[in-house]
């Protein structure tokens, strides 16, 4: 979910902290006091271009921020894999943001790291839905479809989805690796040169060597001041002529032992300083060993130097990002060489990897199709009943599968297709509605599959009575699944909230906007200002009463 959004000096608001909750969370205002805003900044958030105009008066620039619980694994998917070296060690949510300058150029951030906008844009459709012209291009979006759908299916098959994921990489290595063995005999051999020489550049190479020779090599480069201050710190112990700090505290033993018979409560102290003698003595021993190692090997960081540079240049040759991926790919490449050794033949091996990869997909592949040839139809029949619950038709709602060629999803392509008035053609959704109309048929197929996040802009736009309230009623029934906000005048989807946020415009020189998290009373007037004010529900009360 959304944890929490900021914006800064974005067009009228100055600044703004919203701290958002797990189900309905709704934002109210007067016509024209800034609620647009709030939508341009999460637009910002999912690629929309930066523009001078966004930024407001109060600076020079204006930046947008949000807090997200980051849903498991999402990370690995192919289009958001990027930003994962942005991602602080042991960082359970994500921060993403972005900054538009007075010039119109902008930057995106995860985490606080600088990052591509269309890297920011890609993992925030994946935690954030929009409607507008976002829900229209995430409504044509196959994949988004076969995801609803799959989400509909149940738990199971969203751990079909991801032994498909995997099935499917574990396919693409074994092509590559059938491709590299059957390339012809030269590039045979070239692998085999490759295999040669990967095991012989990292002969003797041991696991953590990298690191111990690193901190080796620091401790050497700085042997001088090592020399110096474990040569002091041994002469102040136990100097060669005169005496040290263990020479003192024996004096000083001796001085107290022909007394501590007379005064037995000297005996402790007597024993303290005997003990202290032994201990120093043995540090100066410690030390005059570590001096004798410093100073036996002057060669030594030459050396050590000299390894470090043969691992840097093997990782450089063989295109290893770390030390361990280097030994991992060498105990592989010295596998792989018995194993020819023996007779075994690669390329035959690699066929038959190849051809239990293919099947593996296919098995998968019809174990998804068969999930969601099953769940179409009752899909279909439930987001057309939240369709009709919204006055939007009757049943004119049909899910069509279709076959496409194999990947990381299955063999399969979904598409929501809508009948737009009596008598006309079947057609996509994102092709036949838009506006409020497409936001509601959204949040229709939300209320049934599920899903991120979602926020209504155009949700309430030309609806009112009855209509109004089932639309407030499905708003409902999804926040108990997911996370909603909505920019409303309803007062009977406003009534529903968890959260009530109002937009209010503030006069002045210059005039700003303010978006603040109102109180239970302060809700009720909110409330009573969308149905009227005080004035419309007492002439209200009149009529009943007359």
């Amino acid at each position: 979910m959304l944890r929490s959004l900021r914006i800064e000096n974005l067009v009228l608001i100055r600044e703004a902290e919203l701290s958002l909750a797990p189900g309905l969370n709704v934002i109210t205002g007067e016509t024209g006091a800034g609620k647009t805003i709030f939508a341009q900044a999460i637009g910002l958030l999912l690629g929309a271009k930066g523009d001078p105009g966004h930024v407001g008066p109060g600076g020079a620039d204006a930046y947008v921020e949000a807090e997200f619980d980051l849903p498991p694994r999402l990370l690995e998917e192919e289009a958001v894999g990027e930003l994962l070296d942005l991602r602080p060690e042991d960082e359970e949510g994500v921060v993403l943001a972005r900054r538009i300058a007075s010039d119109g150029r902008t930057r995106a951030y995860a985490w606080g790291r600088g990052a591509a906008r269309e890297d920011i844009a890609a993992l925030g459709e994946r935690l954030l839905a929009m409607s507008g012209q976002f829900e229209q291009r995430r409504l044509a979006r196959p994949s988004y479809q076969l995801a609803v759908l799959d989400s509909f299916c149940g738990e199971d098959q969203l751990r079909r989805r991801a032994e498909a994921r995997v099935a499917w990489r574990e396919l693409a290595a074994a092509r590559r690796r059938h491709e590299e063995l059957t390339q012809g005999t030269a590039a045979a051999e070239a692998r085999l040169a490759e295999l040669r020489a990967l095991v012989e550049d990292t002969l003797g190479m041991e696991p953590g060597a990298e690191d111990a020779l690193r901190e080796e090599r620091e401790r050497l480069r700085h042997l001088t001041e090592l020399v110096e201050g474990t040569a002091s710190a041994t002469e102040a112990l136990d100097p060669v002529d005169g005496e040290g700090a263990a020479g003192l505290t024996a004096t000083a033993e001796r001085a107290l032992a022909p007394v501590e018979r007379l005064a037995p409560e000297l005996q402790k102290a007597a024993d303290e300083l005997r003990d202290a003698e032994l201990r120093l003595r043995e540090a100066a021993s410690a030390l005059r060993s570590f001096l004798a190692l410093l100073e036996a090997d002057p060669g030594r960081l030459e050396q050590v130097e000299a390894e470090l540079d043969r691992i840097a240049e093997a990782r450089r040759r063989f295109r290893c990002s770390s030390y361990e991926e280097l030994l991992a790919r060498a105990a592989e490449a010295l596998a792989e060489l018995e194993e020819l050794d023996e007779g075994h033949d690669p390329t035959a091996a690699a066929a038959e990897a190849l051809a239990r990869a293919e099947a593996r997909v296919a098995d998968v592949a019809a174990m998804l199709r068969r999930a969601r040839t099953a769940a179409a139809g009752p899909f279909a029949d439930a987001v057309a009943a939240e369709l009709a619950g919204m006055a939007m038709g009757e049943g004119e709602f049909r899910v069509e599968l279709r076959e496409r060629e194999a990947g990381a999803t299955g063999a399969d392509e979904a598409v929501f297709l809508i009948q737009p008035n009596p008598g006309l053609p079947f057609a996509p959704v994102a092709e036949t509605a838009s506006g409020g109309e497409l936001s509601r048929i959204a949040l229709a197929i939300a209320a049934v599959g599920g899903g991120v996040t979602l926020v209504f802009d155009e949700i309430d736009a030309g609806i009112g009575g009855r209509t109004a309230h089932g639309v407030a009623e499905t708003l409902a029934r999804l926040a108990a699944r997911a996370q909603v906000v909505t920019i409303t005048h309803l007062p009977q989807i406003a009534s529903r909230a968890e959260k009530h946020f109002r937009v209010e415009k503030i006069p002045g020189d210059p005039t700003h906007t303010r978006i603040e998290e109102l109180a239970a009373d302060e809700r009720k007037d909110e409330i009573e200002r969308m149905l009227g004010g005080a004035e419309f529900l007492a002439l209200l009360a009149e009529g009943e009463n007359g």
